[in-house]
């Protein structure tokens, strides 16, 4: 039938089909978006940010890879990650740089969206160990206050799927998401460690060490299971500073602690006690079994490498008390408290000291019998 202009209507028709096909269309990716960005937003550690991320479902997403470049400027973002235990070698598509301009280059000469073939001399450090490089790229900018944080970076076996003049409404809103919850996330790590961490070596501090001292040994209390204790000090560590220097020796406290940490369990406590000392606490841990770790820990450290400001090697050794709280066979004495521990650690760490140091001492071996109780 004509329409009222002579036509059949049909045409219109079809216009308005496609215009709501499109709409729909353009509905169901904001929903993938949306329910991206609120599980960006939901996220509880920076890890997990970043690992949403990288690895959107592929079901939703049809990305043939995903990189994210991120500026690092001391390491920082690397070192909150390593101490979560993240593996990089598993995720070669997280990379750093330490230098502004090395994302600015990418951006040249405004901060917008960049579409368009890949090119391997321009693309290919931001899509690393792939079988087949992307045909098409789209590069995202994260940016907060104005200033380049980092690039989000999707690639396509498609080559008309990021050509120049695609529409980037979805993508830009999801890059400025993206950017808050990183600027977040680093944040709220940094809250996490702050005033728990020592900050040379990156690991828990004496008074995060307080605090767990107490809740450890009434764990103990309540499994009857032994709780041990080490405190390590670096052997001559004076001689050390004067030597070489305190950049030195700050490199040598943390090495050291990287060391300790290497020897022991995730569940174990390791903090700087002060100076060139360090503690840890071991549950679930017997004598024997403590001694034991401490004489592997002692040899890390005799067998570690360290250098002076030159590249000249240089030895390090290691003294370590050993005391160990064993509820099953050790009297609760109401009136002293968890630092008893540490105090009889401290003297087997003495006595270490006395016999000529880089060694192992337990207070089985001196009969410092531990009675504690949490204060």
């Amino acid at each position: 039938m004509p329409d009222r202009y002579g036509g059949s209507g049909a045409e219109p028709r079809t216009q308005l089909e496609a215009l709501i096909l499109q709409a729909r269309q353009n509905e169901r990716k904001l929903r993938r978006f949306q329910a991206l960005e609120l599980k960006m937003i939901g996220v509880e550690s920076l890890f997990e940010l970043l690992q949403t991320m990288l690895y959107p479902d592929p079901s939703r997403f049809k990305w043939d890879s995903v990189s994210l470049l991120l500026l690092d400027h001391e390491y920082e973002i690397q070192r909150i990650l390593e101490e979560d235990g993240v593996d990089f070698a598993r995720h070669p598509n997280l990379l750093f740089v330490t230098e502004r301009d090395d994302i600015e280059a990418l951006y040249p000469p405004s901060i917008f969206p960049l579409l368009g073939p890949y090119v391997a001399r321009r693309h290919h450090r931001l899509f690393p160990k792939r079988v087949r490089a992307p045909a098409s790229v789209m590069l995202l900018p994260l940016v907060r206050h104005g200033r380049l944080i980092g690039s989000f970076n999707i690639g396509s076996l498609d080559a008309e799927r990021f050509a120049e003049g695609v529409r980037t409404d979805f993508f830009e809103h999801l890059a400025a998401t993206a950017a808050i919850c990183l600027e977040n996330a680093v944040n709220m790590e940094r809250l996490k460690r702050q005033g728990l961490t020592d900050t040379l070596t990156g690991i828990n501090n004496r008074r995060f060490f307080d605090q767990r001292l107490a809740e450890e040994v009434e764990a103990a209390k309540r499994s009857k299971a032994p709780l041990s204790c080490l405190l390590l000090d670096v052997d001559h560590f004076k001689r050390v500073n004067d030597q070489y220097g305190h950049l030195i020796g700050d490199r040598v406290l943390k090495d050291v602690a990287l060391l300790v940490r290497g020897q022991l369990r995730g569940s174990d406590v390791l903090a700087r006690y002060g100076g060139e000392e360090f503690v840890a606490l071991l549950p679930a841990t017997a004598e024997g079994a403590a001694i034991e770790v401490a004489e592997r820990v002692r040899e890390a450290i005799e067998g570690g490498v360290f250098r002076d400001a030159q590249g000249q090697p240089f030895c390090v050794t290691m003294s370590i008390g050993v005391t160990t709280f064993d509820p099953a066979t050790t009297a609760d004495a109401a009136q002293t408290r968890g630092e008893s521990l540490v105090r009889q650690a401290d003297i087997c760490l003495y006595r270490c000291k006395q016999q000529g140091r880089n060694r192992v001492i337990s207070s089985g071996s001196l009969n410092l019998g531990v009675a504690v109780s949490a204060g």
